[in-house]
């Protein structure tokens, strides 16, 4: 079993806060390694949400234990988004998942690693990729475990994009409708989807009012910041009753990479060449 590294009742320290940056910023190079060496893989969408991942993982808000990935306390964790398989695998290889060195067959022949998350995959939930399943898959855990009066809190991490699905929707309106406050939602909301911006395409604004006219709690963080995303997932892991909560984490596809960052034409683009040393140099100066 994980353990919690950052007591609940206290503020993250200086140090912790840095450990959990450099971290991020060791997952980001590891994804664009494995990129490069696959020719494949969604490497804006992974770097947007990368932050949220280790501070879910690194600083023992989810419950998991990676010598046994059916432990029954363990939370469910479904990464709704999954084209960014490439944040999360670095995460499962590094805390004992897998063998780390399974990363650098990413979606080659004969690996377990595909672009898009597979169930088969240690420390993986669900099979994800057709957008707008995942929440529906969280929140039927979350009925369960609460009819059962498990302990354990069932998690999925969404794109924004993937709010234009119906699907979301519904599984939004049971969710509020069943009171599953062992639901959390996390939208990582960097307004851009594909190709293009959310607000040339299909708006969703207002966002907030959206999910609590569905019967939601709602936060607003800094997806980057892990003092935020710690205190947002710190004040759903102690509660015992009331609405699912939803976390919209303002993010920036492409972080941490500056010619990446906030450009749509970046969605499936992988840095070649010039771009590619310039790409190392600046992920390899933020673990400094």
């Amino acid at each position: 079993m994980a353990k919690n590294k950052i007591p609940f009742n206290k503020r993250l320290t200086a140090k912790e806060i840095m450990c959990l940056r450099r971290k991020a910023s060791w997952v980001r190079a590891k994804i664009l390694k494995m990129a490069v060496r696959a020719g494949a893989g969604h490497v804006a969408s992974s770097f947007s949400c990368t932050d949220i991942l280790v501070v879910l993982y690194y600083s023992g808000l989810l419950k998991f234990n990676p010598k046994n990935h059916s432990w029954p306390g363990r939370d469910r964790f479904i990464l709704s988004k999954g084209q960014a398989a490439l944040a999360l695998y670095p995460v499962l290889a590094d805390l004992g998942f897998f063998p780390p060195s399974k990363l650098m067959t990413f979606s080659q022949n004969g690996s377990i690693l595909g672009g898009l998350t597979e169930s088969h995959v240690p420390g993986v939930e669900a099979l994800t990729g057709s957008l707008g399943q995942g929440l529906s898959i969280a929140a039927g855990i979350a009925l369960s475990a609460k009819i059962d009066n498990k302990k354990y809190l069932s998690v999925a991490l969404l794109g924004d994009g993937e709010c234009h699905e119906g699907s979301v929707w519904e599984a939004a309106m049971f969710a509020g409708h069943h009171h599953l406050h062992n639901l959390i939602a996390i939208i990582d909301y960097n307004r851009l989807s594909a190709t293009d911006f959310l607000k040339h395409s299909l708006d969703l604004e207002p966002l907030k009012d959206k999910w609590e006219s569905f019967g939601w709690e709602v936060e607003l963080v800094n997806g980057h910041s892990c003092e935020d995303i710690f205190y947002a997932f710190r004040k759903a892991r102690i509660r015992t009753f009331g609405k699912p909560l939803v976390i919209l984490a303002m993010t920036v596809k492409g972080k941490g990479v500056s010619f990446m960052e906030n450009k749509p034409i970046w969605h499936y683009r992988i840095p070649a060449g010039k771009e590619l040393k310039i790409a190392r140099k600046e992920l390899t100066f933020k673990q400094l």
